[in-house]
């Protein structure tokens, strides 16, 4: 009993001497580090004023590392770019890129041919080598952590190329906020196209549901399920901790703004700001009855890629099929319109394919890959029902493209779609919702049921309520968001 006590003792001994050299370690390093992070401050703003004695203007730089691809987000990009033009003509537009592979000229050619965009001002790029560092690819494993890790690392080139006086996160890369907030001493504004992580992801591993984003032999398994909830909680700690550093919160709906609140916790900061979408183009198909058509389409707007859920899109209309003659059959055809961006979406599409085949409705729904925009609005301008089925998207752009070009929508009933898109308009229905194989084939019955005059009637309602996603709503209500970083740095 003695020794033991004495062993104990020795313990409590050799543990307090090591406290005080570890706390001494501890300081030492706290100290360490806070005078390197004060020296690149300091080494930032300097550069800064370097820049200030040559050009007085300020610098609004944009970090989007993908600004020459042609998705909803880079709309979002070039829109911002020209209302801050016009707005601000005496501040200084910078984008930093990873498209090497391009010359800034051929970026702002892309934008104006793809989006119909022309800048009333120039914009410098800064071209970024490190960009395959947010590449999902790089990481098949903790892919969220890896490409945010590697995101820091592309902000700090960045950063060193071009210290900017405001800084704007346009793409999504929350954990670059601090980097340029605390060490390059910028004010920082972001725009959310999506949540790195949600509730609902949280949710979905909790309740151990496969999804494309969980996969099967995960969900099956509860400790390879509480190993992955555990690495997700701590994520969106993280991610709220850099997430809250953003001075300007944008978000491009509903959804993601409770998803944001709940995980950055900044009210005041956060406002909606929709996405801009080319309603334009599309309200300018002509609108009428569809009495005299012959047949009636179903038309699906989305790239092939898995959280689309083009599957359920074919299994309901098989079950709508099981539900009408051999007469109405004939009458019905579903078109799948989207791009494919490498051999996995092709891989997808023929997937897609062998279930219409398995399904014995392979001469009933046709596949239009990469097709020109004429050829979607032809297709769009003789649909009768447009068709959304993925769960929990963001926003929702193919659903209003759709609305706007005089379909009946039937759009998944979560997200945006249910949130800010396919809600009443003036007291009138603007579309339809569904979850499930059921729900969604007994709605498109609904739908076709209904007389043409009733069908036109939805139809102008939706066409009426997408006014609220045009360029010019966007412009607007950006600028609002955005005049409390420009006006910090003008006074």
């Amino acid at each position: 009993m003695a020794e033991h006590g004495l062993c104990v003792c020795e313990l409590i001994r050799l543990l307090w001497a090591l406290l005080i050299p570890s706390l001494f370690a501890c300081v030492v390093l706290t100290a360490l580090l806070f005078f390197l992070i004060l020296g690149i401050r300091l080494w930032m703003q300097q550069k800064r004023k370097d820049r200030h004695k040559s050009d007085k203007s300020p610098v609004v730089a944009f970090f989007h590392p993908y600004c020459n691809a042609g998705g909803g987000g880079e709309r979002v990009l070039w829109c911002a770019l020209r209302a801050l033009q016009k707005r601000y003509k005496h501040a200084t537009y910078v984008v930093y890129t990873g498209d090497t592979g391009v010359t800034g000229e051929q970026i702002v050619e892309g934008a104006y041919r793809r989006f119909n965009i022309k800048l009333p001002g120039p914009v410098k790029f800064v071209f970024l080598e490190k960009r395959q560092l947010v590449e999902a690819s790089v990481y098949p494993y903790f892919t969220l952590l890896g490409q945010s890790l590697g995101s820091i690392v592309l902000g700090w080139e960045a950063l060193i190329k071009c210290v900017p006086d405001i800084y704007i996160d346009s793409m999504g890369y929350a954990f670059t906020l601090p980097l340029f907030k605390y060490l390059g001493a910028c004010q920082v504004g972001s725009y959310v196209h999506y949540p790195t992580i949600s509730t609902d992801m949280l949710s979905v591993v909790r309740d151990r549901n496969p999804r494309f984003n969980n996969s099967a032999f995960i969900s099956r398994n509860p400790i390879l399920s509480n190993c992955k909830l555990l690495y997700y909680f701590m994520f969106a700690f993280l991610y709220g901790l850099v997430g809250s550093c953003s001075d300007v919160i944008m978000v491009n709906s509903t959804w993601t703004q409770n998803h944001i609140l709940a995980l950055w916790r900044c009210g005041p900061r956060t406002s909606i700001v929709y996405p801009p979408c080319d309603v334009q183009t599309f309200l300018d198909i002509q609108l009428e009855e569809d009495e005299k058509k012959n047949h009636h389409s179903i038309v699906s707007i989305g790239q092939f890629r898995p959280e689309k859920d083009h599957s359920l899109q074919i299994r309901a209309f098989r079950k709508l099929l099981d539900k009408k003659t051999a007469e109405e059959q004939a009458d019905l055809k579903l078109i799948l319109i989207g791009g494919c961006r490498n051999h996995e979406d092709e891989d997808r599409v023929t997937q897609l394919r062998d279930l219409c085949e398995k399904l014995g409705i392979g001469d009933k729904v046709e596949f239009k890959i990469n097709i020109p925009f004429e050829e979607l609005k032809r297709h769009l301008a003789e649909a009768t029902i447009g068709l959304h089925t993925m769960w929990n998207e963001h926003f929702g752009i193919g659903v209003v493209e759709c609305m706007a070009a005089g379909t009946v929508i039937l759009a998944h009933n979560s997200g945006g779609p249910k949130l800010d898109i396919v809600v009443p308009y003036d007291g009138g229905v603007t579309g339809f919702l569904a979850d499930d194989e059921d729900s969604y084939a007994k709605a498109v019955n609904i739908i076709l049921s209904y007389s043409p005059e009733k069908r036109l009637d939805i139809r102008r309602n939706a066409r009426h309520s997408v006014g609220r996603f045009s360029d010019q709503e966007f412009e607007r209500s950006f600028l609002a968001a955005v005049e409390p970083l420009m006006l910090t740095e003008n006074r």
